[in-house]
């Protein structure tokens, strides 16, 4: 089979679009700057297209809807899909972001799905080498199948980053002199925010500040969010979607991003964190700390089990200590989206041209812009 080139690659990308979502935007405005052809997803376009490449993200999502006959319906689709485009011809290749559909409605669907879908694409790409072994170990199937790792990479210049950390604490109401502690992203019930409310109010220290910016998923867990959060001056909720302009605010206004996950494998909002120079705690689950001996030990903290006020005292503690000497999180520069988009095709080129289950890790291919 000839090699893939970059100036007449076809990809049926799903998503291609995703407002809101940074990760989807970086990657594909650098792909199709060096002459790729990304196209977004439709049942259509999977049945009728001449794209090599499909690329799936996030294909647990038909499972998220509420009613077990839609979930099915949507979910066989999906899966006749691939197999008709693999029939076709077509390289079907998975970006392995989560191994499971948070909240799940449908656990004994999911688990159908799951087996079904890693029997039936041509190979997928892993955020990290952990995160690798993890898949295969999770899903079978996939040990037959090639994968390749490309990291995700940083958001450094994706969002606006022009306040400084005195002007986003007066636009918020926050004092100058606190220690802040922050959760930044949407609000979801696996990502434990009203337990990281509690345990942050358990603290005596009368100058720390707790900041919660995102938009909950559901009103219940807003108001859970918000009784947690009652009467306590020291915590400030933005309960609403965060425009891309108003990101800066949240991350320079904060000393230290906490995460406290029920589970994780991967996680853009570690990098999103660490590309404003803020340090994270989070759990040791997942890919975590494979990230923090990549980004370094002053970087990233974790913990393991549930996060107690114990070690939310002691992570303040040590982004205290660390600040004077932190400055930029220098290793974040190799996640550069150019060199990753050139990665991602060259894991197209790997996965569409091999047979068998070998991790690929080919030097960089490097593409000219059109």
């Amino acid at each position: 089979m000839s090699k893939l080139h970059a100036s007449n690659l076809r990809v049926l990308a799903w998503p291609a679009n995703a407002p809101g979502n940074a990760y989807i935007r970086l990657l594909y405005e650098h792909m199709r700057a060096f002459g790729v052809e990304v196209t977004d997803f439709s049942p259509a376009r999977a049945l009728f297209t001449s794209a090599e490449i499909w690329h799936l993200h996030w294909p647990e999502s038909p499972l998220r809807h509420a009613r077990f006959p839609r979930a099915f319906l949507r979910m066989t689709v999906l899966l006749g899909l691939i197999v008709l485009a693999r029939l076709r011809g077509t390289t079907v290749i998975w970006t392995a972001h989560n191994l499971d559909v948070h909240e799940s409605s449908h656990p004994r669907l999911e688990r159908w799905f799951w087996k079904g879908y890693s029997r039936v694409i041509s190979g997928f790409i892993s955020l990290t080498e952990g995160a690798l072994e993890t898949v295969r170990s999770t899903l079978p199937a996939l040990r037959r199948r090639p994968g390749v790792v490309v990291p995700h990479g940083h958001y450094r210049g994706a969002y606006a980053d022009s306040t400084t950390r005195e002007e986003a604490r007066a636009t918020l109401g926050i004092a100058p002199e606190a220690s802040v502690t922050a959760f930044v992203g949407q609000i979801r019930p696996y990502k434990n925010v009203p337990h990281l409310i509690r345990a942050f109010r358990s603290l005596p220290h009368l100058e720390r500040h707790l900041l919660i910016a995102g938009k909950p998923s559901t009103e219940a867990l807003a108001k859970e969010v918000k009784a947690a959060a009652a009467e306590d001056t020291r915590v400030s909720c933005f309960l609403g979607f965060i425009p891309d302009d108003a990101v800066q605010l949240y991350l320079h206004a904060a000393d230290l991003v906490v995460l406290p996950y029920r589970d994780i494998l991967n996680s853009g909002s570690v990098l999103l964190a660490l590309s404003f120079d803020c340090p994270v705690l989070v759990p040791r689950k997942g890919a975590m700390e494979e990230l923090r001996a990549w980004c370094g030990a002053e970087w990233i903290r974790t913990y393991s089990g549930e996060l107690t006020t114990a070690e939310l005292e002691e992570a303040i503690a040590w982004v205290q200590t660390g600040t004077p000497y932190r400055g930029q999180c220098t290793a974040l520069d190799e996640l550069n989206w150019h060199d990753l988009a050139c990665r991602t095709v060259d894991a197209y080129r790997d996965i569409r041209q091999t047979r068998g289950s070998p991790s690929m890790r080919r030097p960089l291919q490097t593409y000219q812009a059109a």
